[in-house]
């Protein structure tokens, strides 16, 4: 794929972020600088971490200011009276002097690293903090979800995002009391050589001096301008790069690579990012090389004029030698940190936009109801409900299609359901309205004949227990799996693996509750079936002890034996809970008092399993059947 194919499609890839940007704006607003409105919200998260910036800065900045001024009064010293007593107290100074700044200044940058630490605790606890309370609409939303990726991408890049603005942040403060502390120095030259006499030769000087430094400042400019291009193309392909070393950094791939040889696959996939992460690389160095020729060399010619200047008026008997190494000291600091202060502005401008991901994924509002009334008060029994569809039809966001279509159906408390139909038809869509992970399009779903978006959504979501058919399981201790929380009555945990058919594996694992499953946090963590995992998200349903549970197909990956001893245990498990089941194996609709059919995201019938198999023309006996005839 030639280059240029891959710089259209990094044009391309920033034009959808432009596009994710706005279909994300909020409601609009007064325009803030996104910098400023993200300085102001770290403030607000780690109040202390910018006054540690700049008192930091100030310290960094005086030992080097101490040593010029030092160092040119030793020199006059030893040049002008050679007084003894008098060098010895200006050696002890310096050595005292740069002691306690060494002192001071170590403590204030441990005391700095302690709050970035902490600002960087904050802000990160902030970012999934906001991802643990998107709506579910917006977490499987493609681009809410790309747009997390590249925020989290860009933050293991420091030339990028929040990062890079902090430590342009830093290099700021560094630089403007690098010019504050210069002024007086600067005042005390100037007084020196309009004391002496006024000579045209200052003005000319000084004329020179600041085109050299404006020059400097264009250069710098176009240098950035064209770098950062070069260096957002180098990121992109080193992002690409990275996903490609994370996948395969991934141990759980290791079986499928090795049967079916994706290894090839993987390493050409990979040799195509490399190379057009080298051909980006070779770029950015060649131009940098070119691009910084005219930049050095205008820094060269500024540098041999602030000398020339100096040593002018030195000859001139103006000010002593020692002063020499003052004024180019402090000239050349002041210089290098106005060139700086603009590139940093660059580089600030440069970073905007990723800075703009940032807040533009901390804007996304949450768009779902989250009510007011309590649960207690709908439910005042606690004990007996009843939930009811009313002609509710729903269609996803991205999607001109229902998914659901005039669904009405009431659940009632302590009963059991099968829900079954083929796959498509609508029946884990019908449990996300169910659990309110979305809203109804259309129609509305009823508590006690109170609509759940009044609800207090917290509470209502704690009346569920489900385990969905694409669960995970982190690689947590397996009690904290289960409880979902680190701290956990270790007894009830056991009693829920228990009940779930876990117990036997339980028993071989030597750490009980505390062992770790999977190996990516602990080398001595234990590896689990499919099957084991089910039975461990069962367990984790039971542990939350809802009075609502919802299985959907919860023995798929289950063997036969385990998975009979489920349904004989069916009743015993779920207790005097509300429960609904959903499975392809038509076997687990004998123990449920109803059985829902769902077929193209309808109900197309509704009854017990005796009622349902003798219509022979309806769905549910052709369902059966068509499993039937295999165990006959």
């Amino acid at each position: 794929m030639p280059i240029c194919l891959h710089y259209r499609d990094i044009i391309i890839k920033k034009k959808v972020m432009s596009m994710i940007r706005r279909k994300l704006q909020m409601p609009k607003r007064k325009v803030q600088n996104p910098n400023i409105r993200a300085i102001k919200l770290w403030h607000k998260l780690c109040p202390a971490y910018f006054p540690f910036m700049i008192i930091h800065s100030l310290f960094a900045n005086l030992s080097p200011y101490f040593n010029i001024y030092l160092s040119a009064e030793i020199v006059n010293e030893i040049v002008g009276k050679r007084t003894v007593s008098t060098l010895i107290t200006l050696v002890a100074i310096t050595i005292g002097g740069n002691f306690l700044i060494s002192i001071i200044g170590g403590m204030l940058s441990r005391g700095f690293k302690h709050q970035e630490t902490l600002l960087n605790q904050k802000e990160a606890d902030l970012f999934y903090q906001k991802t643990f309370t998107l709506d579910y609409e917006d977490l499987e939303n493609t681009e809410v979800r790309q747009l997390r990726r590249k925020i989290a991408e860009s933050a293991k890049i420091d030339a990028h995002g929040k990062q890079s603005l902090l430590i342009n942040l830093n290099e700021l403060s560094y630089c403007i009391i690098n010019i504050v502390l210069s002024v007086y120095l600067f005042f005390e030259m100037i007084f020196l050589i309009i004391s002496n006499e006024f000579d045209w030769l200052v003005v000319f000087f000084a004329i020179l001096i600041i085109l050299l430094i404006l020059l400097n400042v264009w250069t710098s400019f176009i240098v950035k301008k064209n770098m950062a291009e070069l260096s957002n193309e180098m990121s992109l392909s080193m992002i690409e790069e990275n996903r490609i070393d994370d996948a395969i950094d991934c141990y759980n791939m290791g079986k499928d690579v090795r049967l079916y040889r994706q290894d090839k696959l993987i390493q050409k996939i990979q040799k195509y990012e490399f190379d057009l992460h080298k051909r980006s690389f070779r770029t950015y160095y060649t131009k940098s090389f070119w691009y910084h020729i005219p930049q050095t060399l205008f820094s060269i010619i500024l540098q041999a004029t602030v000398y020339l200047f100096i040593c002018i008026y030195a000859l001139k008997g103006v000010f002593g030698i020692g002063n020499i190494i003052k004024y180019v000291g402090f000239i050349q600091r002041i210089i290098n940190a106005v060139i700086r202060m603009f590139n940093i502005g660059i580089n600030i401008a440069n970073n905007t936009p990723f800075v703009e991901d940032y807040l533009a994924f901390l804007d996304v509002k949450q768009k779902m109801a989250q009510g007011t009334r309590s649960l207690k008060e709908v439910c005042p029994n606690g004990s007996e409900y009843e939930i009811e569809f009313c002609d509710v039809s729903f269609r996803y966001p991205s999607s001109e299609t229902f998914a659901l279509q005039n669904i009405s159906l009431k659940l009632k408390s302590g009963q059991r359901y099968a829900v079954v139909g083929m796959n498509g038809s609508g029946k884990t869509t019908f449990i996300k309205l169910l659990c309110r992970l979305y809203d109804p399009t259309e129609g509305a779903i009823k508590l006690n004949g109170v609509n759940i978006k009044s609800l207090d959504y917290n509470e209502y979501l704690a009346f569920f227990s489900v385990v969905f058919q694409d669960f995970k399981l982190f690689s947590f201790k397996l009690g904290q799996n289960v409880a979902a929380q680190s701290d956990y009555d270790k007894e009830r945990v056991e009693r829920c693996l228990k009940k779930a058919g876990f117990e036997e594996r339980l028993a071989k694992m030597s750490d009980g509750t505390d062992t770790y499953l999977y190996r990516d946090f602990d080398e001595n963590g234990v590896e689990i079936s499919g099957g084991e995992a089910q039975k461990v998200a069962l367990a984790r349903a039971l542990y939350k002890n809802a009075p609502f549970i919802v299985l959907d197909e919860p023995t798929s990956a289950l063997d036969p034996i385990a998975e009979y001893d489920i349904y004989t245990k069916f009743n015993a498990i779920v207790e005097n809970k509300t429960a609904i089941y959903i499975s392809h194996r038509l076997a687990s609709c004998r123990f449920c008092s109803e059985i829902i059919v769902f077929h193209e995201g309808k109900i197309v019938q509704q009854g017990s399993h005796k009622e349902l198999i003798e219509e022979e023309r309806g769905k549910y006996y052709e369902l059966w059947n068509a499993q039937a005839q295999y165990y006959n």
